[in-house]
């Protein structure tokens, strides 16, 4: 059964004002982002410090510290999540904020790697933890450069 012509018309005038929002073209950088979001991933499944994984961290079963456990928040928050809504929505303020908290979030696992290369009798930073930080750093300028040249436009005007 086929609903009424007149609420199609409506929900096409609903959508409208959503489709004239700003949009990114990203490309073949679309790509990049998605194997920066896999190497990310990676990342957490390789030790942070010592046998402790960046998922450990996530669920707080890792001792590290606050410093790794605000960085993997944020590089799932910006890195994994966002991405994917950039990606999936192609909404030019998304693909800002990724830029944005992808900055944040690299500043973050720099301050964690340092947080575990002076902390006294502690493992160092794993490779998990740099694959992620640089995973990070390369989503974050990826987005940069996506939301910055926009070049779609508005679709409609």
């Amino acid at each position: 059964m086929e609903p009424a012509n007149g609420s199609l018309d409506r929900l096409d005038k609903e959508l409208s004002g959503f489709r004239s929002w700003p949009r990114v073209e990203p490309g073949v950088s679309a790509m990049v982002v998605a194997v920066g979001v896999l190497v990310l991933l990676g990342g957490y499944a390789l030790p942070w410090a010592g046998s402790t994984s960046g998922w450990n961290v996530l669920v707080g079963s890792g001792q590290l510290g606050v410093l790794p456990r605000l960085f993997v928040i944020t590089s799932v928050l910006f890195g994994v999540l966002g991405s994917t809504l950039g990606l999936m929505t192609r909404l030019w303020a998304v693909g800002w904020a990724c830029a944005l908290g992808g900055g944040f979030s690299v500043v973050n696992g720099l301050w964690a790697v340092w947080s575990r290369q002076t902390a006294p009798g502690a493992p160092g930073p794993g490779v998990g933890l740099v694959l992620a930080v640089l995973a990070m750093a390369l989503l974050t300028l990826m987005w940069v450069r996506i939301a910055w040249t926009r070049p779609g436009g508005r679709e409609h005007g």
